[in-house]
């Protein structure tokens, strides 16, 4: 894509490409006549099946009536569902799917640590991610997460593009890769809403570098660009919603009943069945319902922040401490094809490879040249707490010292490489967004990729300059 592709590099892209996707075929041939779609995935499968049929978002009830919906976001069904109307309704074509975007987000974090590394580093970052188990393991899984984790880790890559012709100045030339970086956020945002966020962040990250007086006012410029296409993809289903759903939605209406669940007192961090106030009783309209939920949810948090707060350590331990969620999928899908030793091996394996992956991330930024001997200081002091935290029980903590050992770095990480300041954004908002609702192993399952990368340049201890 840039003045990168040196052959060698270009060659590291294949070798790249070539065992994420060897690994996720491998997958695949096993689990695609073992493994029904089970949790989420079913609902996703029978949308996406309809989709393919020219029926829509919509839900056919037990008693025959058909009703418009939009619980679950769009983006993963409608994309499934495309493909079952190529190929057939088969779960093995979703998990095909799966893999293709998963062996893309591997190639993606190798272009990105490219930039940041000799070859070597560069293609251990991208075989770091093609090889992770818990990515890997995942691809049967009819499940978003691993779709929303490729997708982000290629809005990176698009940030990083633009920043390759930000020193030249050509503004229509950077105003063009925006907006392709907006397009891209917008299919996550399809797909997991609170992606959108990243249009705006990872187009301040690509433009850092510009300087002057007008920098400030084009940096501005160019965010609210990328947020302008991200939400212009999103526009036609948001439409719909209006139209359809008795409500406006930017894509899902859930966001009242994963708040309200994230409110629960007796809440242990992780999903429960959600208790219905009295007030909401009487509301069976899908999106009316779930603004009652949130009004619900939002009553109790300002009338006991106290206690709300005291639940956040819980809800980021639930998404942080322990992914496991390839085992507690295919266990849940086919407990005979993968039993308690399968369940438990996965979540060993994955979590042991994880945290190695956080301590070399960890590492590799307080090893990155600071703007001053204070914030190296400093940065040591909150990596070395993360790595007590590491392999104990609270490991979330872990994940929060990478995000603020890389707050201590400044704008130095700002001006650096791409891979580590977006892996970092995508890791804080993860963070925030599940301090707010409920937090699931599966969730982090979104920052692998880019964090992967970013343990990978470890081997390269790429310079952070002010």
């Amino acid at each position: 894509m840039t003045s990168e592709r040196a052959s060698p590099r270009s060659r590291d892209t294949w070798i790249v490409l070539a065992a994420a996707l060897v690994a996720r075929l491998a997958v695949i041939a096993w689990a695609a006549s073992r493994f029904p779609p089970t949790a989420d995935g079913t609902f996703y499968h029978r949308i996406a099946e309809r989709v393919a049929k020219g029926l829509g978002y919509t839900w056919l009830w037990p008693d025959g009536v058909v009703t418009y919906a939009a619980h679950y976001p769009v983006g993963y069904p409608a994309l499934i569902g495309g493909a079952y109307a190529i190929f057939g309704a088969h779960p093995g074509v979703a998990m095909a799917l799966n893999g293709l975007l998963g062996a893309l987000a591997a190639v993606a974090v190798h272009r990105l640590a490219a930039r940041a590394a000799p070859p070597g580093a560069a293609l251990a970052a991208g075989l770091v991610v093609a090889l992770h188990p818990g990515l890997v393991a995942y691809t049967p899984a009819l499940m978003s997460e691993g779709v929303t984790a490729s997708l982000v880790a290629c809005a990176a890559w698009a940030a990083a593009w633009v920043r390759d012709v930000v020193p030249s100045g050509a503004r229509r030339t950077i105003a063009a890769r925006t907006a392709l970086l907006g397009i891209v956020v917008g299919l996550a945002t399809l797909v997991r809403p609170q992606s959108l966020v990243f249009a705006p962040l990872f187009a301040f990250i690509a433009v850092a570098p510009i300087t002057g007086r007008r920098a400030r006012a084009l940096t501005i410029g160019f965010s609210a660009l990328a947020t302008a296409f991200a939400l212009a993809v999103c526009l036609p289903w948001t439409i719909r919603n209006c139209e359809r759903m008795n409500r406006c939605a930017l894509v899902s209406v859930n966001g009242g009943w994963n708040l309200l669940i994230g409110a629960d007192p007796a809440s242990t961090g992780a999903w429960s069945p959600i208790k219905v106030p009295d007030a909401c009783r009487e509301v069976w309209d899908e999106a009316g319902k779930d603004a009652c939920f949130g009004r619900a949810a939002t009553l109790y948090i300002t009338e006991h922040p106290g206690a709300w707060l005291s639940l956040v350590p819980k809800k980021l331990a639930a998404t942080f401490d322990y992914c496991g969620a390839a085992g507690w999928y295919l266990h849940e899908s086919n407990g005979a094809a993968c039993g308690d030793r399968c369940k438990f091996g996965l979540g060993v394996a994955e979590t042991l490879y994880e945290r190695g992956v956080l301590a070399l991330a960890l590492v590799g930024l307080a090893l990155s040249r600071a703007a001053s001997r204070a914030r190296r200081i400093a940065t040591w002091a909150v990596v070395g707490l993360g790595l007590v935290f590491l392999f104990q029980v609270h490991a979330w903590v872990a994940y929060a010292a990478l995000v603020v050992a890389a707050l201590i770095g400044g704008r130095s990480l700002l001006r650096g490489p791409v891979l580590p300041v977006a892996a970092v954004t995508v890791l804080g908002a993860t963070l925030l967004t599940h301090a707010v609702f409920f937090g699931a192993g599966r969730y982090g399952l979104v920052t692998f990729p880019l964090i992967a990368g970013m343990a990978g340049l470890v081997f390269a201890r790429p310079r952070m300059r002010a």
